[in-house]
């Protein structure tokens, strides 16, 4: 099978790891992968085409043109699947896909359009998918949130858990006898509301001096989150790390993984930890909650509450039972439902149910 994922960019970020790792997954087992990035190539792209991986940079060009280029492209590939990776790259290269005759044109939504959305782009985004057989959200809410949006196609949504590859445990260098590391892998944003984190982790330093901080990421609002650090003292606490390609050496030495956004899809740098058994220290939104409801592999805190996350922090940390019934439920949950394995096997299933009632 011929199949071609469209994306913006391959820069690092979670539905780009999701992309890389799915790529890799389906040309392993046999199919002709093509990953075509609007922008720029990216860190990942890069390491895709090291990998041997087609790679098509388009490059930025007037919303009618890039359109056309799409369209030209696929009619050379004639690929068999056309699989678009959040709103605009789903304008720019579904009518293309389905005027050559690619035989599944879908389009995944990475976060959880939840209210209040941009109701102009979703609409846009609603009509463009009658080129479209399946409209896939990452976890339930999302489906729910899309199919609230006005002119949704309800009958052509469907869900697909992210999967991620398991994380290989090996010895680390940043393991220490005595600590207790929590660790944060993602974008550092305002969503991510990390100043909520660093609160939580100064309460909680202050009961058991055991615990460290981990943040590996970039991003925005990083300089104001290490000001607020050394404000809480704690610059011997949290490292930032910032932005690694390679994190199987944060995850192997952390003991739990930590996130506190105000909004979240289904992140990859959980499932990763859920991989190792690590529990769950989240807020109460979008598909972390969902994660945590069908897992019970870690605990629950109210968006923007230092006090009750520092608690929850706690807990894991000095109950060495509740942190052994955490990771196992974690890992057996990962195993049964977030593996890369079975991602990949149920858009295998949509791919091959392409073209389904087109004319509804």
């Amino acid at each position: 099978m011929k199949i071609v994922h469209v994306v913006y960019s391959m820069e690092m970020g979670g539905a780009e790891m999701l992309v890389a790792q799915l790529s890799r997954l389906q040309r392993k087992k046999g199919h002709d992968v093509t990953v075509c990035a609007y922008s720029t190539l990216g860190i990942l792209g890069e390491r895709l085409l090291e990998e041997g991986i087609n790679i098509h940079v388009m490059g930025e060009a007037h919303p009618a043109k890039t359109v056309l280029r799409y369209l030209r492209l696929f009619r050379v590939m004639r690929p068999d699947v056309v699989h678009c990776h959040n709103p605009a790259p789903t304008l720019q290269a579904a009518l293309g896909a389905r005027l050559s005759g690619a035989a599944c044109v879908l389009a995944t939504r990475h976060s959880l359009v939840s209210p209040p959305y941009d109701t102009a782009a979703e609409i846009k985004f609603n009509i463009i998918s009658r080129c479209l057989d399946w409209v896939v959200g990452i976890c339930d809410i999302t489906c729910t949130n899309l199919r609230g949006t006005p002119l949704a196609r309800v009958d052509r949504i469907v869900r697909v858990y992210n999967g991620a590859s398991a994380v290989q445990h090996a010895p680390s260098d940043l393991r220490q006898d005595g600590i207790f590391r929590l660790l944060f892998v993602g974008r550092v944003a305002a969503i991510k509301d990390l100043g909520t984190l660093l609160k939580a982790v100064a309460l909680a330093h202050q009961v058991d001096p055991r615990l460290r901080l981990s943040i590996v990421g970039d991003g925005p609002v990083r300089a104001s989150l290490e000001t607020l650090s050394r404000e809480l003292n704690l610059s011997d606490v949290v490292t930032f790390w910032g932005q690694q390609v390679g994190t199987d050496r944060f995850f192997s030495a952390a003991d739990a993984i930590a996130m506190s956004s105000t909004s979240e899809g289904l992140p990859m740098s959980l499932l990763q930890g859920m991989s190792l058994g690590l529990p769950l220290v989240v807020t109460a939104v979008g598909g972390m909650q969902e994660i945590l409801a069908l897992s019970h592999g870690g605990l629950i805190s109210p968006v923007g509450d230092a006090k009750a996350m520092a608690e929850s922090i706690l807990r894991i940390m000095q109950d060495p039972a509740l942190r052994e019934e955490l990771s196992r439920n974690a890992r057996e949950t990962y195993e049964r439902e977030f593996t890369l394995e079975c991602m990949e096997a149920a858009y295998a299933r949509l791919y091959r149910t392409g073209k389904r009632s087109l004319s509804a």
